[in-house]
């Protein structure tokens, strides 16, 4: 043909006719050029094989009659390699103007890295509406592997549906690549820019053109276009992003061809869809209503990775035409789920209606996610001792769980999870203990990290199982439990009298039941004292043997209660002769000490404890000079208070009244107890606000006049008065407020 045309050529300009030589070759030319170019749009996908070897697919769409046909392609590996992938599978699609082409190649990597991979091909089919001389561009594909020591090895998404497509004048088209990740990565969605010789940009890329929008939605990976307003051909291409434990972990590219065609017809409707979780072992199903706007035959069409597993994957049918005369087409997704599908991310399936028109078939899409959660431990129960808690539960039927994680909380909350709620969420005050690391081990001991639990509080558990990416079962039943009450419970630290020298305590505790006590005794009480909050300096102080355990109540005396808190412990003893052993101590708890610090006009009370009970409630107590008591000023949930509106200069004192509680039988309740009693001041330790300073000179009279305002409505309002200060620095004059 090349010949052909030459000859031609030569023998008009011979006989001097140059322009119809010039025409002639031109009309010749141009179906070739058109039959030269081929590529409509492709990407690149990989599979891991072992170690740092991985074989990628490059699927590419090329125009059917073309002559420029590929049996191979290049391939840039990214690491400063390149090689072949030859062609192993060509299929004319029922358009015949598309064909699908697939190349496969293998390459090992020297080691962990990222990398480019790059195929391209010249060139872009002729006519490309939003790529300027797309006849000139080369069409590349690129995706980004990379390798890692920080996670297991990684396999690109497969991409289920083709990208190409058609969409009709001023319709709202919507297209879904079908991306379906078989690690159970999680996916996300952008749109980006097409890519020219060496996986750059093309720099005069622009989006179609859209009447009211074009997008990507970013979690499902719809791309909408709303609508366009021109006929032709147009190329876009999306960025699909995969992600592992929040780590981004690989891209693809795909560059895909979207065709515009005058048309009356309008899309399909599909009714909507919701997502849906499933609890593994249960059967899925979900029905799938559409109609036409213009009557058209419609086929409903489902791709999704739950179709593609090999165990147990989900079926999906359309049954025969059944409310004929209102045009309603229905499918039908069924899904016996196992353990084996439990993951972290969910499945997505992509329901796609598709009419019949003779001119242009056009597309609705409804995605669903589904996510399949593992059945809740069965069976948790609690075992108390007087220190620890043992939990115990049946093995999960999801023998792919790798663990189990455990949650405490004190007191019961009543946690029912919904059809979608994994785990135990952090809003019902519950938090994570511990991680017991084998699917077989099905118990576990609370010591509270060695520290002993405490005596009369209410523990709650729950706990679920956990798998290798994440995922988590729904939540155990909520099970509760008390310490076993073998020991003496403390249930007053409380300050009778502040003095620096001869200050007193009143101590108590709750004696332990007769079931409790081992034998017939006798037994006795050993009570340490501790400066300090936290008990960290014990010394014994006291036994009290006398009246056995129903002797519960010591005072203690000759202490600085002025300058310190004070923390016991009472240990309870066998006392037999030849047979003298400790039967068991609570937790430490200290009396309430009470620390003021001094404002303006204010004073703030802050004050700390440390019990084995809840205080839920502190009354503020402040003395009364007329009535000589201290009375109440007010409550606070927490451990400060701030007393506004006194007077700078004058002393108030004040006490602070807990009151708390074990929320178990045969303990008194409320617990009050009191701190110290403290004395304060409120001072102005606040200075005034630094003045605006303005300043106008009058050259003619030699004089300055100065202004000045406070900066905001925040200032004190105790100014009484302004000192100015001047200096004359030389040549200029500086004055200051």
């Amino acid at each position: 043909q090349a010949l052909f045309l030459t000859l031609s050529y030569q023998r008009l300009l011979k006989t001097g006719v140059f322009v119809q030589a010039l025409l002639i070759l031109l009309f010749l030319i141009n179906p070739l050029i058109m039959l030269a170019t081929h590529n409509r749009a492709g990407e690149i996908t990989y599979q891991h094989i072992s170690g740092y070897k991985y074989k990628i697919t490059i699927t590419t769409f090329t125009y059917t009659k073309s002559l420029a046909d590929r049996d191979y392609l290049d391939v840039s590996w990214g690491d400063n390699e390149t090689s072949i992938a030859y062609r192993i599978e060509e299929t004319i699609l029922p358009d015949d103007s598309y064909k699908m082409n697939i190349y496969t190649a293998t390459h090992k990597y020297p080691g962990a890295g990222t990398y480019e991979i790059i195929v391209e091909d010249p060139n872009r089919n002729f006519g490309v509406g939003n790529i300027p001389n797309s006849v000139n561009v080369v069409f590349a594909i690129k995706t980004v592997l990379k390798i890692s020591s920080s996670f297991e090895s990684n396999n690109t998404p497969l991409l289920l549906n083709y990208p190409i497509d058609k969409a009709a004048l001023n319709q709202v088209f919507i297209h879904n690549p079908g991306a379906w990740d078989p690690d159970g990565d999680s996916l996300s969605y952008k749109l980006t820019t097409c890519l020219e010789s060496g996986g750059a940009e093309i720099a005069d890329y622009s989006l179609p053109p859209y009447d009211n929008d074009f997008y990507v939605d970013e979690t499902t990976g719809d791309l909408v276009w709303d609508s366009p307003t021109i006929k032709g051909i147009f190329n876009v291409a999306i960025l699909i992003e995969e992600w592992r434990k929040g780590i981004k972990i690989g891209t693809i590219i795909r560059d895909m061809q979207i065709e515009v065609v005058e048309s009356n017809n309008k899309p399909p409707v599909i009714k909507e869809l919701k997502n849906v979780c499933v609890e593994a072992g249960d059967t899925l199903l979900i029905k799938v209503e559409a109609s036409d706007p213009d009557g058209n035959f419609v086929t409903i069409e489902a791709t999704g990775g739950p179709l593609l597993l090999s165990n147990s994957p989900a079926e999906y049918f359309t049954p025969p035409f059944s409310q004929a005369g209102e045009f309603l087409y229905t499918g039908l997704f069924r899904w016996l789920t196992n353990c084996g599908h439990v993951r972290k991310y969910p499945y997505q399936v992509t329901f796609r209606a598709v009419d019949d028109h003779p001119v242009v078939n056009l597309v609705d899409i409804e995605n669903v996610q589904i996510t399949v959660i593992a059945p809740a431990p069965e069976n948790l129960s609690l075992e108390p001792t007087n220190k620890t808690i043992e939990l115990n539960w049946d093995t999960t039927i999801c023998h792919n769980a790798i663990g189990y994680d455990i949650y405490r909380k004190i007191n019961s909350y009543g946690f029912v999870h919904d059809s979608c709620e994994t785990g135990v969420p952090a809003y019902t005050g519950y938090k994570k203990i511990a991680r017991v690391d084998s699917f077989y081990s099905t118990s576990y001991v609370d010591n509270d990290g060695g520290e002993g639990l405490r005596q009369g509080i209410e523990y709650c558990y729950m706990i679920d199982a956990v798998f290798a990416d994440g995922a988590e079962s729904f939540a155990s039943e909520e099970v509760c439990a008390h310490l076993v009450r073998g020991i003496p419970i403390i249930t007053n630290v409380s300050v009778d009298s502040t003095h620096k020298q001869n200050g007193k305590i009143y101590l108590a505790w709750s004696k332990p039941l007769e079931s409790d006590t081992l034998g017939p005794g006798p037994f006795l009480y050993h009570i340490y004292r501790s400066e300090g909050l936290w008990g960290q300096n014990l010394t014994f102080v006291d036994s009290l043997w006398q009246q056995g355990i129903n002797d519960t109540i010591y005072h203690d005396s000759m202490l600085n209660t002025l300058d310190f808190a004070y923390s016991y412990k009472v240990e309870m003893w066998h006392n037999a002769p030849g047979n003298r052993f400790l039967v068991g101590s609570p937790q430490i708890a200290s009396s309430i000490y009470l620390e003021i610090y001094a404002g303006d006009n204010h004073l703030k009370l802050s004050f700390d404890n440390n019990t084995p009970w809840v205080d839920s409630l502190f009354t503020i107590m402040r003395f009364n000079e007329f009535t000589e008591e201290y009375d109440s000023i007010g409550w606070s949930d927490s451990a400060s208070y701030i007393d506004f509106d006194l007077k700078n200069g004058k002393e108030y004192c004040y006490q602070i009244e807990g009151i708390g509680t074990y929320h178990v039988k045969h303990v008194i309740h409320p617990l009050i107890n009191f701190s110290q009693t403290n004395c304060a001041k409120p001072i102005d330790t606040i200075p005034p606000c630094r003045p605006e300073l303005s300043l106008a000179s009058n050259c003619d009279n030699f004089n300055n006049f100065l202004s000045w305002t406070n900066p905001n409505d925040t200032c004190p309002d105790d100014i009484i008065g302004y000192y100015i200060y001047y200096t004359n620095n030389y040549e200029r004059v500086v004055y200051r407020i």
